[in-house]
């Protein structure tokens, strides 16, 4: 029989426990996120054998940097230690913990707990060596002072006077200052936190397609979208997204409805990406210059505005990549070269990348110059169309290289697809990612969605974006529900996420036809075809929109999503749900009504103790949507929403200040 191997000799003196340090994800593998100016709070468990004290210390540093920083880790409670920095720049943080048993703060514990004068005199002098140790590590001053107390502790003055110098906050900080840390026990790894921009937390998205910004059937132009900014900017849109701009291709071009012949004079899908004109960092002829786009990114810039451009990896038959690289295409048996397909799907028009091609490298390195050519023309957001059908590494290694070099630049992932692969992607760099949203409608998917991005472990790294609808997806829902339905999922979007989107204008203008029944897709879709809208039309949801996005701007709860908290409402119509911010001086209260063709009411239940709302008096909601003020008394509180008035309320809490007597002020 082999011998039995003998676990290694370890050194028994490192008696302290790390474990458990909190944000990590899967394993330290990928980085937790935060933005900037946020505190990064670490939390980790640390403790000992025995009855002896220990010490905690945080570290962190920036990624690259050769020193740590170093701060005291507050002790929970149940030997859990927490601590914080702030995440002051942009890029990648490194963090860990170590612990170590604190022979002065055991000494120090037990010396408060003698009574016998015997015990204590034989406490004090062996006190008297652990501070004449700590003199020995100590400089200047300070190494002065310790051995004058050892020499105090250890003499012959009033036993009492000796005790109360051994206890002293003063010798406590000093022998803080130089601890013993021969022995101390390190967390088994560093761990990352990428710390990006504000605008990958809160971010609200309005989707348009240039090419129909133009009138009497001209063609948009950037300079159509430079005029249209102002629309955008009065709602209170802070990125504005576009489908792609590239020249399209000519060869299997789609027409109207996905229609599979085009037209003469049809512009065919943008996504069908490359012609002779050009291709991924070409502008299409129609829209501009290269000179219009970067004075549209600057004016946008001036209001506030980010333009979001989409990348789409793919190519249509006549983009030079074709003729150029043809072995970063996947060929049929007959050498023939295979469009994409999504059974029983077929897109006709789009040639999908190889990621297995034997000039993998020569393909990943031109994709990288595609985000490096825009980002030199000022564009700092993209939406990735489909990332889940490229290869994982690909996009780690593209999207940390850029960020490298630009740590400003948010990532948008368009993967509806497994749950696993939404947020491996995330994982894996993407700042914020489309979700199933849409598809959630009842009050039990909406509030388990809700719950599950918000307080999972996942929110550490997967930020979700809300769309109620976008050029691929018009929702039954909204099909049938009319003017309350897109107001209500509005509404839903906007306060149950910091960042969400629509594509307009078809939803302030309420498109709602399908090009058949059953089907998503819309009817005369501006993806193939080019449209003109009447922003002037007078059921326009314009005003709505402003007023909630106002709303998400002018109140800071709205702006994160780890404080969603739901409420019981006794009507399975009605959903309740709050956002607060830790020091609950904002609380938003949203109510909606899931019905948008019948009134529905109920009683509301809300943790009045836990926001420390005062006993049984009064206090007041204000309807930040109506502008109503209501009067509301103790935890259960009836409401009503009449989905063709308003479907949906969206309080915020005014806490009442003065006497008992003073009902009618409030904060």
């Amino acid at each position: 029989m082999p011998a039995r191997r003998r676990p290694a000799l370890v050194d028994g003196r490192c008696r302290a426990v790390v474990e458990n340090l909190r944000p990590e994800v899967d394993c330290g593998r990928y980085p937790a996120k935060r933005t900037l100016g946020d505190e990064v709070v670490i939390e980790v468990d640390a403790f000992t054998d025995g009855h002896d004290r220990i010490r905690c210390q945080l570290r962190h540093r920036r990624a690259g940097e050769r020193e740590w920083r170093e701060q005291p880790m507050t002790p929970l409670g149940n030997d859990r230690w927490q601590a914080s920095f702030e995440a002051g720049e942009l890029g990648r943080y490194e963090y860990t913990a170590v612990a170590w048993v604190d022979d002065f703060l055991s000494w120090r514990h037990d010396l408060a707990r003698w009574e016998a004068d015997a015990d204590i005199d034989r406490a004090l002098r062996a006190g008297a060596l652990l501070v004449g140790e700590a003199a020995g590590r100590a400089t200047g001053e300070d190494a002065g002072t310790l051995e004058r107390t050892a020499k105090a502790l250890g003499g012959s003055d009033a036993l009492e006077q000796r005790r109360g110098l051994g206890l002293s906050d003063t010798l406590a900080g000093l022998m803080q200052r130089y601890p013993d840390r021969e022995h101390e026990t390190a967390y088994g790894r560093t761990l990352e936190i990428l710390v990006e921009p504000e605008l990958a937390r809160y971010s609200t998205w309005y989707e348009l397609f240039p090419r129909s910004l133009g009138e009497n059937g001209r063609h948009g132009t950037f300079r159509d979208v430079e005029a249209h900014l102002d629309y955008v900017a009065d709602m209170g849109f802070d990125v504005l997204y576009f489908p792609p701009i590239h020249p399209v291709g000519e060869v299997n071009r789609k027409g109207p409805n996905n229609a599979l012949t085009a037209g003469p004079h049809d512009p065919g899908s943008p996504w069908a990406i490359g012609s002779s004109q050009g291709g991924h960092k070409s502008i299409h002829p129609e829209l501009g210059t290269d000179e219009d786009f970067r004075a549209l990114v600057a004016a946008a810039g001036e209001k506030g505005i980010a333009i979001a451009l989409d990348i789409a990896f793919q190519c249509a038959p006549d983009h030079p990549y074709v003729e150029e690289h043809p072995e970063w295409f996947r060929h049929r048996p007959d050498g023939s070269i295979q469009y994409a397909e999504n059974p029983p799907k077929k897109y006709q028009d789009i040639y999908p990348f190889d990621f297995e091609s034997e000039d993998w490298e020569g393909l990943w390195r031109e994709l990288r110059s595609v985000f490096e050519h825009w980002i030199e023309r000022g564009v700092t957001v993209f939406r990735v169309d489909n990332p889940h059908t490229k290869a994982f590494p690909f996009w780690e290694w593209v999207i940390g290289d850029i960020r490298q070099a630009h740590p400003e630049v948010v990532f948008l992932s368009e993967a509806f697809t497994r749950p696993r692969v939404m947020h491996r992607l995330a994982k894996l760099g993407y700042s914020q990612s489309y979700t199933y949203f849409t598809w959630r409608n009842t009050k039990e998917e909406l509030t388990a969605y809700g719950t599950e991005v918000s307080q999972s472990p996942s929110r550490e790294y997967f930020r979700p974006n809300f769309w109620p609808n976008t050029p691929d997806i018009l929702h039954e829902y909204l099909q049938a529900g009319g003017r309350p339905a897109f107001m209500a999922r509005l509404v839903l979007a906007a306060t149950m996420t910091a960042n969400y989107g629509i594509y307009g204008p078809a939803f302030e203008l309420l498109e709602a036809t399908p090009r058949e029944p059953g089907s998503e897709e819309y009817l005369d879709s501006e993806k193939y075809q080019i449209r003109e809208w009447d922003l002037e039309r007078p059921e326009s949801l314009r005003d709505y929109i402003t007023r909630v996005n106002r709303i998400r701007r002018e109140n800071p709860a709205l702006q994160r999503n780890e404080r969603l908290c739901f409420h019981p409402i006794d009507n399975p119509q009605l959903i309740a749900y709050s956002k607060s911010t830790p020091e609950l001086d904002n609380v938003i209260i949203t109510v909606v009504n899931l019905d948008p063709h019948h009134r529905q009411s109920g009683f509301l239940e809300l943790p009045v103790h836990d926001w420390n709302l005062p006993g049984p008096h009064p206090y007041q909601v204000h309807d930040l949507l109506s502008g109503a003020r209501y009067l509301w008394h103790g935890a259960r509180n009836y409401v009503e929403l009449d989905p063709h008035a308003s479907p949906a309320h969206v309080f915020r809490l005014r806490r009442r200040i003065g006497t008992e007597r003073d009902v009618d002020h409030f904060s």
